[in-house]
């Protein structure tokens, strides 16, 4: 009996080691897996951090070697900055031109902007200013939002973007059409993959023929925690100028003390920032890195106006607070050293920079400037649906997301935790079962 119940306790044993050996493997794949988990989230991670390039719907805004997304921090200020900023305004204050919510027009405040999918249809799009604008047909869907709502008399800026292409589609002065046509004044489109500017002498959308959706401040970006671009600003008046990387003036006055189109301004280092709420500091921080571009005419007398996305995000008591920063808290970048050719957006590192190699000068008046809407396009706008306040179609947003990047970071530590500790337990068991001896 006794030898049975012996025979007994070791078949049990046998057993039982066989299955925790067995657990012993599922934790070594656990551990494996765990591993493996943790590592692409790792490598996620630093390609992100390295690669800061700003994106939307899974297309790169311009390459990360583009003048809009080059660190600006450390380039000598502009010689004639000084009376730049005086003649945009040394007291005047910086201003958001967006926040949340709706405006007394009943439509959002700020620059909207739509993504479609490649299956959105093209349009025919007639062009006031035939010569310089990017010929249709454009992916615009019949309730794009329209810049200050569909009854406004603005600059009605239209900003829509191809997820399938990469490509950004501007228009200036638009007016959707009965027959699902769209007439405008001028209009650029912008492969969001290249380097590419205007033809010298251009417009685009903007009147100093950049690109608007870049310099856009984003909502989604803030709450990633960096802004990590160059800003779009309005200043009051403008030279008849502008600097590389812009292509177009939109002025008659001849003051070399006015700001030309496409002059980069920073925040100075020596600003405090520190005090401002999480949103302003993130925007503040950004002009201190990357700055902003004068890129139109417009806005109050001696403010500094930058653009925006509307978004519910957006805390309208936190952008209050740049107000604070005075146009005496900025200074003139000379960025001349960064260019690679007159005819592309490609920025060098500053590292490789040399000495600035040109400032501001006075250009060949073009044949056409679209400081204001034509009057053929004045007509009261075709009822546009409500529906055109939507900013951007979340269905095409593509690759992964920071919190869920971190749910697989943090999974993949989960499952290493549970496999050493499995593996802790058995070895611990086989000791016990086999006299102390570790098989494990």
């Amino acid at each position: 009996m006794f030898i049975e119940k012996v025979h007994f306790m070791k078949l049990r044993s046998v057993q039982l080691l066989l299955v925790y050996r067995a657990v012993t493997i599922v934790c070594l794949l656990t551990n494996a897996i765990g591993g493996i988990i943790i590592g692409i989230f790792v490598a996620h991670v630093s390609r992100a951090q390295l690669n800061n390039t700003p994106s939307i719907a899974g297309c790169s805004v311009f390459p990360t070697d583009n003048i809009w997304n080059r660190d600006i921090s450390n380039l000598p200020a502009h010689p004639n900055s000084a009376n730049f900023i005086a003649s945009i305004g040394a007291t005047g204050s910086l201003v958001a031109a967006f926040r949340s919510g709706l405006g007394n027009n009943g439509a959002p405040i700020g620059m909207p902007y739509i993504v479609v999918p490649g299956s959105q249809p093209e349009v025919p799009v007639r062009f006031y200013y035939t010569h310089e604008s990017d010929p249709g047909p454009y992916p615009i869907p019949p309730n794009a939002p329209i810049e200050n709502g569909p009854d406004s008399s603005g600059d009605r800026h239209v900003i829509v973007i191809d997820s399938s292409t990469c490509k950004v589609y501007e228009m200036f002065a638009s007016y959707p059409q009965p027959d699902g046509s769209w007439k405008a004044a001028s209009g650029a489109a912008w492969n969001l993959n290249s380097d590419a500017l205007r033809p010298i002498g251009y417009t685009s959308a903007d009147a100093a023929g950049l690109s608007i959706f870049p310099g856009l401040a984003r909502y989604d970006e803030v709450a990633g925690g960096a802004i990590n671009h160059a800003l779009r600003l309005i200043v009051n008046n403008t030279q008849q100028a502008y600097l590389w990387p812009a292509r177009h003036y939109a002025s008659t006055n001849t003051n070399p003390d006015l700001p030309p189109m496409g002059l980069r301004l920073r925040l100075k280092a020596s600003i405090d920032i520190s005090s401002f709420s999480l949103q302003s500091r993130i925007i503040l921080t950004a002009l201190k890195k990357y700055g902003m571009f004068v890129a139109d005419n417009g806005g109050n007398y001696k403010s500094w106006t930058i653009s925006g996305a509307p978004d519910n995000g957006w805390n309208y008591h936190d952008l209050l607070q740049l107000s604070r920063i005075q146009g005496l808290d900025f200074e003139a970048v000379d960025e001349s050293s960064l260019q690679v050719s007159i005819d592309s957006g490609q920025a060098k590192d500053f590292s490789q920079s040399v000495q600035p190699t040109s400032t501001a000068k006075p250009i060949k008046k073009t044949t056409s400037t679209p400081t204001s809407t034509p009057i053929s396009l004045t007509l009261a706008p075709q009822p546009t649906p409500t529906s055109a306040i939507i900013q951007e179609n979340n269905g095409n947003k593509k690759g992964m997301n920071a919190p869920f990047l971190f749910l697989i970071g943090g999974l993949g530590i989960l499952l290493v935790l549970i496999g050493v500790g499995w593996q802790r337990f058995v070895r611990k068991r086989n000791k016990y079962l086999n006299n102390g001896e570790d098989t494990s």
